[in-house]
C-alpha cells in the first residue's frame, strides 16, 4: 500500500501540481493527466485484478484520491467520477458484460462519466423523464442530462433512463434502468460547457440523447431496477467526494500555514500570534476529523457493514470543512488570499462546488436524519 501511496504522490506534486493552475485559468481539460494516472494503474484501484482493476480495499483507493485531490482538484474528482461510473457494471453487470467492457473501462485508456440528474431532477433523482423505449432489438433513447462531468470527453456514459412509469408520483422510482452508452452512439452529444466559479478545468455540461439506439445487451442489471444502483453507486461516489474535500482542505491549509511562517508584520511571523495561530490549529482539526471521518466508512465498506449513513456523514463534514477551512485560508493570506497570484482563492471557489455534487449537504442531513428516525 505505501508504495501505492508513494507513487501517487510523486506523481501528484511532479505532474499534476505545477500544471494546475494554469489548466484552471485557461479551462484546459486534462485528459492527458488521465491517460497519465491509467498507464499508473490508479484508474480502476477498487476493482478487482480480473477485470484490469487494482484489487485495492475502498480505504485505500480514498487516500489516493485524497492525494491527487490535494494536487488538482480536478483531476481528484476526475478518478472518483470515473470510478463511480464503473460501479453498477462491476456490482450489477452480467458476467459476460464485465469480461467484455470492464478490462477497457478499467485500464487506464478510457475515461466515464455518470448521467443521472436532468435540467428538472437533481435532487429528486427518481423525477428523471429520459426515455428509453423498446426498439426491435435494443432501446431507443431520448432526453436530456445536466451537469454532466466530462461531458463530450468521456468515451462511454452511465445513462438512468425510464423504461416505464411517469416521473412524478410516489411510485416514481420504479421504471429506472441502468444502460452502458458508448460515446461514439449516433445520437449522442454534449451541450456547451457551463461557465462556472470554480472546476474550470474539469468539463461540466448537459448531454443531449436524440435517437440515441443502444442493443439489448448494454442494459445494466435487470429493466426496472436501475434506480437502486444509481443509489448504491452514489453511497460509494459520496466517499470519494469526501476524500476530495479532504485533499482540498489540506492543500489550503498547507497554502495558509506556509504562508504564514513567511510572512512577518510586527517583527515576528504572523503564525505567533494567537489569533491567528489558533485559526490554523482549527483548521488542522478539521481536516484531520474529515480524514478520519471517510477511512471510517470506507473500512465499514471494506468489511462488508452498512455504511450509507456514514457516508453521507463523511461527505456532509468534508464538504462543509473544506469549505470553512479554504475560506479562513483566504483570511489568512489577507489581500494576497484574493487575488490569483496564490492558490488560496481558487480552493475556495472549488470548495463551494463540493457541497453541491453528489447530492447537496441538505440532502445528506436528510438521509442522516431518516436513518436516526428508523432506530
Amino acid at each position: 500500500m505505501q508504495e501505492l501511496l508513494d507513487l501517487t504522490h510523486e506523481l501528484a506534486v511532479k505532474e499534476l501540481q505545477p500544471a494546475a493552475d494554469a489548466a484552471e485559468r485557461a479551462g484546459t481539460f486534462p485528459r492527458e493527466a488521465f491517460r497519465l494516472l491509467g498507464r499508473s494503474g490508479l484508474l480502476g484501484l477498487p476493482y478487482p485484478e480480473r477485470w484490469g482493476g487494482g484489487g485495492q480495499p475502498y480505504e485505500v483507493y480514498l487516500q489516493v484520491v485524497e492525494e491527487l485531490a490535494r494536487a488538482w482538484m480536478a483531476v481528484g474528482l476526475g478518478v472518483s467520477v470515473h470510478t463511480l461510473t464503473c460501479f453498477p457494471l462491476a456490482t450489477a453487470g452480467t458476467p459476460e458484460q464485465q469480461e467484455r467492457w470492464l478490462p477497457g473501462l478499467l485500464g487506464g485508456e478510457l475515461l466515464g462519466a455518470y448521467c443521472l440528474s436532468e435540467p428538472q431532477s437533481g435532487s429528486d433523482a427518481a423525477a428523471l423523464a429520459t426515455r428509453a423505449a423498446a426498439d426491435g432489438d435494443g432501446y431507443r433513447i431520448d432526453g436530456v442530462k445536466a451537469w454532466i462531468s466530462h461531458a463530450g470527453r468521456a468515451d462511454f456514459y452511465t445513462l438512468f433512463a425510464r423504461t416505464s412509469g411517469e416521473p412524478s408520483g410516489p411510485e416514481r422510482s420504479r421504471g429506472i434502468s441502468c444502460f452502458h452508452v458508448p460515446a461514439g452512439t449516433a445520437g449522442v452529444s454534449a451541450g456547451p460547457a457551463e461557465r462556472k466559479m470554480g472546476m474550470r478545468a474539469s468539463v461540466t455540461a448537459q448531454m443531449i440523447f436524440d435517437g440515441a439506439r443502444v442493443p439489448a445487451d448494454h442494459l445494466v442489471g435487470e429493466e426496472g431496477h436501475g434506480f437502486a444502483i444509481a443509489l448504491a453507486a452514489l453511497d460509494a461516489g459520496r466517499l470519494g467526494i469526501a476524500a476530495c474535500a479532504t485533499g482540498l482542505a489540506q492543500a489550503a491549509l498547507d497554502t495558509a500555514v506556509g504562508y504564514a511562517r513567511e510572512r512577518r508584520q510586527f517583527g515576528q511571523p504572523i503564525i505567533g500570534f494567537e489569533g491567528l495561530s489558533f485559526l490554523l490549529a482549527d483548521m488542522a482539526t478539521g481536516v484531520e476529523a474529515a480524514r478520519s471521518l471517510y477511512r471510517a466508512a470506507a473500512r465499514r465498506k471494506d468489511a462488508g457493514q452498512p455504511f450509507s449513513t456514514q457516508a453521507a456523514m463523511a461527505k456532509l463534514f468534508a464538504a462543509d470543512t473544506a469549505m470553512r477551512v479554504a475560506t479562513d485560508a483566504v483570511q489568512v493570506l489577507g489581500g494576497y488570499g484574493y487575488v490569483e497570484d496564490f492558490p488560496a482563492e481558487r480552493y475556495m471557489r472549488e470548495a463551494k462546488m463540493l457541497q453541491i455534487v453528489e447530492g447537496t449537504n441538505q440532502i445528506q442531513r436528510l438521509v442522516i436524519a431518516r436513518a436516526l428516525g428508523r432506530g
